[in-house]
C-alpha cells in the first residue's frame, strides 16, 4: 500500500503520530534534542485531552522558536512545527500529517548527496520508487512503518513509532553534522 493510501486510511491518533514522527526526525535541523518532542508523544499515549496537546505544542514551539536559519531544509522543518494544529481534530491532523510527509521527504531529498530521479516527492509517496536516493528511500520506509504499526497496534504501536522516529532522527543528525563539517 502506498504512503498516500496509508495516510488516507489512518485514524486521528495515527495521523497525529505520523506528523509528529516526521517532525521528530527533522528536529535536529531546529536545534532540538532527543527529548524536545517527548511531551507531545506522551500526550498521544496517555490519552491527554486536547488542552494538554495544545499546551505541550506551545511549549515545544517556544523551545524551538527562532531556530530556523536561511537553510531551506531547516525552514521546511520549522514550517512543520508551526503548522501543527492546536486542536487535534481529524480533519486538521490529516492535513498536517500529509504536509509533514511531503516536507520530511523533501528535507531528506535536499540533504541527500545522491540524486533522486523523480521530479517530485509525490511520485515516491504514491509508490513509484525506482531511482530513489538512499536517504529519501529510508525516510519513505520510516513513514510507511509508522503508519502500519499504528494501524496494526493502535496506541500500543506508539512505542515502536517513536523508536522508528528516533532512528531516523539519529540518521538525519549525522547527515546534518557531516554537511556542516564539509561547509567548514
Amino acid at each position: 500500500m502506498s504512503l498516500v493510501e496509508l495516510i488516507a486510511q489512518a485514524d486521528e491518533r495515527g495521523l497525529a503520530a505520523s506528523g509528529l514522527a516526521c517532525l521528530d526526525r527533522c528536529v535536529p535541523l531546529l536545534g532540538g534534542d532527543d527529548e524536545t518532542l517527548r511531551p507531545l508523544w506522551a500526550s498521544l499515549g496517555d490519552g491527554a485531552g486536547a488542552g494538554e496537546w495544545t499546551e505541550r505544542l506551545e511549549q515545544t514551539r517556544g523551545k524551538l522558536d527562532g531556530a530556523a536559519t536561511g537553510d531551506q531544509a531547516a525552514l521546511l522543518a520549522h514550517r512543520m512545527l508551526q503548522a501543527a494544529p492546536a486542536e487535534r481534530s481529524p480533519a486538521e491532523v490529516r492535513v498536517w500529517a500529509d504536509a509533514c510527509s511531503v516536507a520530511s521527504l523533501q528535507i531528506h531529498r535536499l540533504l541527500d548527496t545522491c540524486e533522486d530521479e523523480a521530479s517530485s516527492v509525490d511520485a515516491r509517496r504514491k509508490g513509484r520508487t525506482e531511482g530513489m536516493s538512499p536517504l529519501v528511500a529510508a525516510e519513505l520506509r520510516r513513514q510507511v512503518t509508522v503508519l502500519e504499526v499504528l494501524a496494526g497496534h493502535g496506541p500500543a504501536g506508539l512505542r515502536r513509532a517513536l523508536e522508528v522516529s528516533t532512528e531516523g532522527r539519529r540518521v538525519l543528525r549525522a547527515v546534518v553534522s557531516r554537511r556542516s563539517r564539509q561547509r567548514s
